[in-house]
């Protein structure tokens, strides 16, 4: 694993939420790189996404003991976010996503996500969802 690549598990409950930020900033300072726009862009999506699997878990899927896993990468070409979890499968449609009205109070996460990345894909394999988000560099 490069200097430019990390991985890490988290449980799938909201005080992760705090853990995942604080790491990508870690990541983030050893890149060596101050664009503000492409750093606000991959950290808002990821966010999302992780709230999006930690808040599917607590209302679907109460099983304990579900996890995530983030690995952040960054390549010359681009900056990418993969994260993995062990829920249930999410039944998601990428191409339908729409942001919510104002007065909703959710629903805003993936619309956030897509519009803040060049790449956002899901997909569910081996038991896992997973979810691939990328910036250009």
């Amino acid at each position: 694993m490069s200097a430019a690549r990390i991985a890490f598990e988290v449980p799938a409950t909201v005080a992760s939420l705090d853990e995942v930020q604080d790491r990508f900033g870690a990541w983030w300072d050893t890149l060596g790189t101050d664009d503000v726009r492409l750093r606000f862009g991959l950290e808002t999506a990821v966010a999302e996404i992780a709230a999006n699997i930690v808040e599917h878990t607590r209302r679907t899927d109460q099983e304990a003991g579900r996890r995530y896993t983030v690995e952040l990468d960054a390549t010359d070409d681009e900056l990418v976010a993969v994260l993995t979890d062990n829920g249930l499968p999410a039944d998601v449609d990428l191409a339908a996503v729409t942001m919510a009205d104002v007065d909703e109070e959710s629903g805003r996460g993936l619309a956030l996500a897509i519009a803040a990345l060049d790449r956002l894909e899901h997909r569910h394999e081996g038991g896992h969802n997973v979810w691939t988000l990328a910036c250009a560099r």
